[in-house]
């Protein structure tokens, strides 16, 4: 390839997303491209795409012309979940070249190379490669550095669970997971490099252990996996993403509260409060579930951090159960929600179900939890003020600031210096300036 060929890449959805769009960069690189941001003029534009929520569908159109206005002349490829599910569609975007599914993203720099190489382009139809997801039956480690003081690891890929309103088995496949070794090997690779902090994902990375080709037998188990990353030298900070709270067993509630690296910061999906919506959902706990799993880490790490994913307006969710899922959230012991607006996806049992919510009902409930959230954080900073904790900070100079998290994931801010980028400092966080972050007194450096 040309040694001037530039890429730029646009990452839409999850931490997971982000990963693998760092790995294949690192393959772009290995191919002679030079990377460049979205906003410059690249030969070629790559665009990871979500099909979490509505909005990250209709996004794609958007992106898809801020790359022909950097350059008309660019090849746009699409790839991720919504390119698996509906290839189609973001074929016959205007300005879409090459679109492809969950196996062939990995190989994308040889369609992309052949492309190029091509005499002409094709008459405005975008090129179509994709798998049935039955075949993505394999495993691609990735990993994503270079931009943050965090790198964020895969461990686990794809999903078992049947959730009526998922399109992640669709678009993912099966659940299925790296080597023990590979993600050790993976770890050890980011903390050479220098970074601080390294944050777990994958789809239901609890589920990690299972096989390839469709092996259910797990060779090994999350806590297992969360035991040997504790021993790789030179990582400061493991932190789980997102795990399911079936799967959050307490034995490893248990070793993060004493582990060298693992930091007390849950993020649990509860999804609904109410057991009547949990059973529509096909979720595999009831709410009881959910208030053990939070006082065990209550019990243990009074201080930590407890994020929720909660989902408003699935079909069926009356006003008197919304009430219920709210008054369930107020009374928990938690830090702070993510709250999504269910949307009807296509090929989900949840589509076809009655019970449908008004999309106005929806937008208001979503407003009122995300109130509540801010409530929430709110209270867990004002009783994290006073005591003494470690804070990594982060590249950037906002308006004069630089600012960092605790190991318990409580955002802070002091004044910018260039030479605390990337380090660790114990503080004492004193008070909330107004825009919601907390200021911080300097005690020690660490790193």
């Amino acid at each position: 390839m040309n040694l001037s060929k530039k890429v730029a890449f646009y990452t839409l959805g999850c931490k997971l997303n982000f990963s693998e769009t760092s790995t294949i960069a690192r393959g772009f690189s290995s191919e002679g491209f030079d990377r460049v941001d979205f906003k410059e003029k690249a030969d070629v534009y790559v665009i990871n795409t979500c099909s979490v929520t509505e909005n990250a569908d209709k996004r794609f159109k958007t992106i898809v012309k801020q790359a022909q206005k950097a350059n008309p002349e660019a090849f746009v490829a699409a790839i991720g979940c919504y390119a698996q599910l509906k290839p189609q569609e973001l074929a016959d975007v205007n300005g879409v070249d090459l679109v492809l599914g969950a196996t062939e993203k990995f190989k994308i720099t040889a369609y992309i190379n052949e492309l190029l190489n091509r005499p002409e382009r094709m008459n405005g139809v975008g090129e179509i490669h994709s798998c049935e997801i039955e075949d993505a039956d394999f495993y691609v480690g990735s990993y994503s550095i270079g931009d943050r003081t965090r790198a964020f690891l895969k461990v686990q890929d794809g999903c078992d669970y049947k959730c009526t309103y998922c399109t992640i088995p669709l678009a993912r496949g099966i659940s299925r997971s790296d080597t023990l070794q590979n993600v050790l090997d993976n770890a050890a690779e980011i903390s050479a490099k220098g970074i601080k902090e390294i944050v777990l994902t994958g789809v239901n990375i609890g589920d990690y252990g299972k096989g390839e080709f469709g092996n259910k037998k797990h060779e090994h188990t999350f806590f297992e996996l969360c035991e040997a990353l504790d021993e790789v030298p030179g990582i400061e900070r493991l932190r789980i993403s997102s795990i399911e709270p079936n799967l959050l067993k307490n034995e490893t509630i248990q070793f993060v509260s004493s582990s060298k690296s693992f930091v007390p910061h849950f993020h649990i999906p509860l999804q609904s409060g109410s057991d009547a919506i949990l059973k529509l959902m096909r979720r595999r706990y009831m709410s009881d579930l959910y208030v053990e799993r939070v006082a065990k880490i209550r019990e243990v790490m009074p201080h930590a951090c407890i994020g929720v994913d909660v989902i408003v307006g699935f079909p069926g969710e009356t006003d008197e159960i919304f009430l219920e899922t709210y008054n369930f959230l107020m009374e928990l012991d938690i830090s702070y929600l993510h709250v999504f607006t269910y949307s009807e996806r296509d090929n989900t049992p949840a589509a076809e179900m009655g019970g449908v919510v008004p999309k106005n009902v929806r937008s208001k409930r979503s407003k009122m939890l995300r109130g509540l959230s801010v409530k929430k954080r709110r209270a867990f900073y004002e009783s994290q003020l006073g005591s003494v904790r470690t804070v990594l900070f982060e590249g950037e100079n906002k308006e004069g600031f630089i600012h960092g998290f605790t190991e318990n994931y409580v955002k802070v801010k002091t004044h910018w210096n260039p030479e605390l980028v990337n380090t660790l400092h114990e503080v004492i966080l004193t008070k909330i300036d107004e825009d919601g972050t907390v200021r911080i007194e300097f005690v020690n450096t660490l790193v």
